[in-house]
Formats: C-alpha cells, structure tokens, sequence
C-alpha cells in the first residue's frame, strides 16, 4: 500500500515518464513481502531500452522492471540499493523529505 504523496507528486512524475524522462518518484510503503523496508522509490520511463540502460549502471537487471500496461513501466528501489542510487544521482532529497515530513 502506498501512501505519502500528493496527487501532483504523481502527477509530474507520470508527466516526466511520459516525456520520456527517467523520473522519480519516492512513497511510505507497506507490503508484507518487504517489512523491513517502509520507503520505495520508483524509477520509470516509458521508454523501456533508456530505462533498461539507466538501470544497468546501477548493477539493475531487465527483468526487474514492473511491467505496466499503463505506460509506467519501473524499477522498484527499496533499503540500501535505494539510499545508494539516490545519493549517486543526487537525490538524497527523496528520503530526507520523507522523513521530515512525518516526523
């Protein structure tokens, strides 16, 4: 369950994948397949060979990509792997502001 984010959070973030950008988009989570995490940060693009290419550099393999009918195909990043790509791509924002805001 996600939860944690304005409408117009996903709205640009949606806006950008359609664009064909590499976007970011970072919710409070819940699944009880994951307990130990409590953030996820999706990474999407609509263009699936740039996706599949920007998540190489990260160690990130294809078949990890959720598969959307609706045009919002991403990586999920979840704990330490999340932490640290977020901080290669200078994005550290994404978790910082999470925190701050439901502290």
């Amino acid at each position: 369950m996600a939860f944690g984010i304005t409408r117009d959070e996903l709205m640009e973030w949606k806006q950008k994948i359609d664009r064909g950008e590499i976007a970011f988009l970072t919710h409070y989570w819940l699944d009880d397949r994951f307990p130990e995490y409590k953030t996820v940060t999706k990474v999407g693009c609509n263009d699936l060979k740039k996706l599949v290419e920007w998540g190489r550099k990260y160690g990130l393999k294809k078949e990890w990509i959720d598969h959307r009918k609706d045009g919002y195909s991403h990586f999920d990043l979840l704990g330490k792997r999340q932490k640290e790509i977020l901080q290669a791509e200078g994005l550290l924002e994404h978790i910082w502001e999470k925190k701050q805001k439901h502290t």
